[in-house]
């Protein structure tokens, strides 16, 4: 018996010393009594109710989910999630599990699995990532109407995007969300998952909109405008078949959609209170622009050709980081964005990302104060990189006459008869050639299909025929994209209809904006939308071309 006694107590010993592992960080702890009855649930409310004032009342147990609706979760934890990363990784200090772990997100409709997503260890929960050392409960939107910018709206449509959107059909759906922390030790392996430590459901009523004949109607085009409008007989029930999925939010954020064939004007249709006048934030769709006035600038003498190097324009010994790779980057590397920078736009960790421009006092001297990057050489590797363009920008300002804001008026703006457009600026007050410069849809169509005539508008050259020539080129490879291609700053890629590749050229930019030029199709499409960091807003533009419009227009 004694024995026995013996043999226990170094078994609890064992158990308490080595199978628990101490809290690593101190919590704000739990002290609310509606967390303390609630731990490890993920509870549903509408709105952002503040937990002081948030009750077992206001937890919902169904909700009619809408487009515009605001679907909250608070998730109440038995511990901070610093203390449940220590725990799957005890030998890594705060700092290491805050890089290296999060939560996890899974998602279960009608009990069958659907999505899950290891959150961005950047992602946070309010105030600063350190909040995790302490925080035992949070608040985030699954959907919103407050124009917030949170990355757990952005998880939710890609849980949507991911088939999420297909389950949640017509009718009453029982949503699921589970909740594990997870830690990365090694980018070599798989991340390590823990247990639940908070889960919750609730049932989604799912309505259609009901939406008007007018809605869905084609809409007729008003006079007043420089377009010729066409008399092409396309397929009106394939458009308003399109109008129909904008009308009940299938297809997202839609402003507007524009189509001119054969250089005349078929389609003009506008949603979600845009109208002809409407000024549209194309976001990097601008970036193209920069392309079109270094080409005029070339042809007028400003500038030799694109070939010219950096060196040419600044004393780049005068800026941080200097190396003789510096000098040697072109005015044709930044055109194709495959400069030596240590830039990148798609890397949040990247040094010359956008991001970090921004908040500057001076962009252009961010840029060149950047390192290069070893890796790459330049005009070898392609790799998004606003801040190029921000370069390019300010070297036409500084070559061209009276600057470039006066410089594109003259040249580009007033030769399309362009009087309505609204440029940002650069802390320097020079145009943001980085992108949303603004304009309606119908100027938009005209910039496009002045590409579509090889840069002639009304008779005159507008942009050299060789400059266009040189843009509808494949200037390099878009890395693992197969047939993409990237040319001076504008983007390439084929349609797939039938059987049949069309090759487009195009200006893209965040929110699935895009102006489509198609090689062999008589046929420019312009496409304006609000989907700003969502991940459906290309995706859409696609569809619209692919599954609409084509079909309209191809017999």
């Amino acid at each position: 018996m004694k024995r026995i006694s013996i043999v226990f107590l170094v078994i609890l010993f064992f158990q308490t010393a080595f199978g628990q592992t101490k809290d690593l960080v101190t919590t704000e702890g739990i002290t609310n009594s509606l967390h303390k009855t609630n731990i490890g649930s993920v509870t549903f409310m509408n709105g952002n109710i503040p937990l002081d004032k948030y009750t077992a009342s206001d937890f919902l147990k169904s909700f009619h989910l809408t487009y515009l609706s605001d679907l909250n979760i608070r998730v109440f934890m038995g511990n901070s999630i610093t203390n449940y990363l220590h725990k799957l990784a005890p030998d890594l200090s705060v700092e290491e599990l805050l890089k290296k772990g999060n939560l996890q997100f899974a998602f279960y409709i009608d009990n069958k699995f659907i999505y899950k997503e290891n959150i961005g260890t950047g992602c946070h929960f309010g105030g600063s990532n350190d909040r995790k050392n302490t925080i035992t409960t949070f608040r985030i939107p699954l959907t919103s109407t407050k124009g917030e910018d949170l990355w757990a709206l952005h998880m939710w449509e890609r849980f949507k995007l991911n088939g999420g959107e297909n389950e949640l059909k017509n009718g009453k759906h029982q949503l699921k969300i589970e909740i594990r922390p997870y830690v990365k030790i090694d980018e070599n392996n798989d991340a390590k998952i823990g247990e639940i430590i908070a889960k919750g459901q609730i049932q989604l009523i799912i309505q259609p909109p009901k939406i008007t004949a007018k809605q869905i109607a084609v809409q007729p085009i008003q006079s007043g405008s420089d377009w010729e409008i066409s008399d092409f007989a396309f397929d009106k029930k394939k458009i308003e078949a399109l109008n129909t999925e904008i009308a009940t939010y299938s297809l997202k954020e839609i402003t507007s959609v524009v189509v001119i064939h054969q250089g005349k004007l078929l389609l003009e249709e506008y949603f979600n209170g845009a109208d002809r006048n409407t000024l549209h934030d194309t976001r990097s769709a601008g970036k193209s622009f920069t392309s079109t006035l270094m080409g005029i600038a070339i042809n007028d003498g400003f500038i030799k050709d694109e070939n010219q190097t950096l060196n040419k324009f600044y004393n780049l010994k005068t800026f941080d980081n200097y190396e003789v790779k510096k000098d040697s980057v072109k005015i044709k590397d930044l055109l194709t964005m495959s400069s030596a920078f240590d830039a990148s736009d798609a890397d949040s960790d990247s040094p010359g990302n956008e991001e970090n421009m921004y908040p500057t006092d001076n962009w252009v001297k961010f840029v060149l104060d950047l390192q290069m990057d070893k890796s790459k050489s330049n005009g070898g590797r392609w790799d998004y990189n606003t801040g190029g363009v921000v370069l390019l920008g300010d070297v036409l300002d500084k070559k061209v006459p009276d600057g470039l804001e006066k410089y594109a008026d003259e040249k580009l703006f007033k030769p399309l008869n362009i009087t309505k457009y609204q440029w940002q600026y650069t802390p320097q007050k020079v145009v943001n050639t980085a992108g949303s410069l603004q304009m309606a849809s119908l100027d938009y169509a005209k910039y496009a299909q002045l590409y579509k005539n090889n840069g002639i508008w009304n008779g005159k050259q507008i942009i050299p025929f060789e400059w266009v020539q040189k843009t509808f080129t494949h200037q390099i490879q878009l890395p693992e994209r197969n047939n993409k291609f990237y040319s001076y700053l504008f983007w390439n890629k084929s349609v797939a209809y039938k059987g049949k590749n069309y090759e487009t050229f195009y200006c893209a930019g965040n929110g699935g904006n895009e102006f489509i030029i198609f090689k062999d199709l008589p046929i420019v499409i312009i496409i304006t939308s609000k989907a700003y960091n969502k991940p459906y807003g290309h995706p859409q533009a696609d569809t619209i071309v692919k599954n609409f419009i084509l079909p309209s227009l191809i017999k």
